[in-house]
């Protein structure tokens, strides 16, 4: 796929920033061995920066203190979420710039002691030109290993790009079509991230005041996404 200067230019800022570490809560700055006992569902949320909270948010404090005085915890749908169901526990498992097979190799790690997971990913896959069947296909063993592990699983699919519209429109669609397809194969939830913040004006484009970068929600798209696209796998 012929990439754009955009496209380029991300990238680029994905190899910079790098890969970060610490996983963590929505609210609080470590990830547990194991889940307390205290009543709350613990949802281990995998993925990239989508799930992070980019670009105001991010479960590595080293990243943290780099955005400096925009740190803002908002900047999460695992924020919001909580806000909505306090019962919840989010482990905050989000990577900046990482592809679906960087993503798969934190699963078990992020998995240990939670309750539920959701798999998320996809999008870096697609800036830096990698075929949208290879993601799904990670995608696919990312929901089969967290069904193997005894837990219920949900999936969320790809936002638009404002950033790779048009040119990154085409291979997004071909994804979610198949995250829709895996899902349904598989019997497990897909949060609709991607209709909850396109802007029914310009297909392919998120919404301008749910969008912050073209990159990622603004922490009103944050919010929308947990009051509007997220629900818990039974």
């Amino acid at each position: 796929m012929r990439l754009s200067l955009v496209l380029c230019s991300l990238l680029a800022a994905l190899l910079v920033i790098g890969c970060g570490g610490e996983s963590t809560t929505a609210s609080t700055p470590a990830m547990p061995v194991s889940a307390p006992d205290d009543g709350k569902v613990v949802v281990a949320a995998l993925g990239d920066s989508i799930t992070a909270g980019s670009p105001l948010w991010d479960p590595d404090p080293t990243i943290r203190a780099q955005i400096g005085p925009a740190l803002d915890p908002r900047s999460q749908f695992e924020y919001w979420a909580t806000k909505e169901d306090p019962s919840l526990e989010f482990r905050n498992c989000g990577v900046f710039g990482e592809r679906t097979d960087e993503i798969a190799l934190r699963l078990e790690d992020c998995a240990v002691g939670a309750d539920v997971l959701i798999v998320q990913g996809g999008i870096n896959d697609i800036a830096q030109g990698r075929a949208p069947a290879e993601a799904a296909a990670e995608i696919d063993s990312m929901i089969q290993r967290g069904l193997d592990l005894g837990l219920p699983v949900a999936v969320i699919d790809i936002l638009p790009w404002n950033n790779g519209h048009p040119a990154a429109d085409a291979p997004i669609e071909e994804l979610n079509r198949s995250i829709r397809s895996i899902a349904e194969s598989k019997r497990v939830p897909v949060l609709p991230f991607h209709d909850t913040l396109e802007d029914p004006a310009e297909p392919g484009v998120m919404r301008s005041d749910l969008t912050i970068d073209g990159d990622h929600p603004s922490v009103a798209g944050y919010r929308l996404l947990a009051e509007r696209a997220f629900e818990l796998p039974e």
